[in-house]
């Protein structure tokens, strides 16, 4: 549960993301306890930690006290809130920020549209041994808790597999730069095939068409930038309220996967 509080995605597994996840929660930890050990001895000794570490004292920093980005395109390394990122890896916790619509929203825009997307999984729940490495898989294959090894993590992702599932529709939550990104699923250069060359996906923002030669590969091969800003020449313009990104597919002869949705 506590993954839940902290919002600390783990895709895809112990290895990568939790490791790091699970190094930032141990020096945070670590130092908070050395700050209650060092306010314990300033009591001890008869001294106000209010005085010691008086907020007046410190120097305040602001946003811009940082220096320029030197990687990250200031557009997007330079604004107040987080990208949101809706997000069907398993295990996802926290905010989604984007939301599949219900079709027959009054503010959908395509209600009446047929709009069957599915969920789907990649079967590796099925393996008791999936991303197990293999001395533990060696020292607990023969035991009879070794259900305890099962590992979460899994691809997964919502799915389109022939024309009969139709578009489906997303809320985006207030953006304030306008950019747009639709991650694939699987490969780690699967964007080009299943959205930047295929002809048989309309993709809309606001009901308006987006023009497929206005997108490019970004910021890695699973992904697709549809939009980079507010006022980008294929892009309706920005509301005040929510906006919509729909995805239809038509004579589709391989399935259409969506795991990622960025925006900002």
């Amino acid at each position: 549960s506590s993954l839940g509080v902290l919002m600390r995605n783990w895709h895809p597994g112990p290895l990568a993301f939790q490791f790091v996840a699970d190094t930032f929660s141990y020096l945070y930890a670590k130092a908070m306890l050395e700050a209650l050990d060092r306010i314990e001895d300033e009591m001890n000794n008869g001294k106000d930690p209010l005085d010691t570490w008086s907020a007046k004292k410190r120097k305040i920093m602001l946003k811009t006290s940082l220096p320029e980005p030197k990687v990250c395109d200031p557009l997007y390394c330079t604004v107040d809130e987080a990208p949101g990122c809706i997000n069907y890896e398993r295990p996802t916790y926290g905010w989604w920020g984007a939301k599949v619509e219900d079709p027959n929203d009054n503010f959908n825009p395509h209600k009446g549209e047929v709009q069957n997307w599915e969920p789907w999984l990649d079967g590796q729940e099925k393996d008791l041994w999936h991303g197990v490495p293999k001395q533990d898989q060696a020292f607990f294959e023969d035991r009879d808790d070794k259900e305890v090894c099962r590992h979460l993590d899994g691809c997964s992702a919502i799915s389109a597999t022939s024309q009969d599932n139709g578009s489906v529709v997303f809320r985006l939550p207030k953006q304030e730069v306008g950019l747009v990104v639709l991650c694939g699923c699987c490969g780690k250069d699967i964007a080009t095939e299943m959205f930047l060359n295929n002809p048989d996906i309309e993709i809309r923002y606001n009901s308006h068409l987006l023009d497929p030669t206005t997108w490019d590969i970004w910021p890695n091969g699973k992904c697709v930038r549809l939009l980079k800003k507010f006022g980008a020449a294929s892009a309706a313009a920005a509301t005040t309220g929510h906006n919509y990104l729909s995805v239809k597919v038509q004579n589709i002869t391989d399935p259409v996967r969506i795991s990622h949705l960025i925006t900002l």
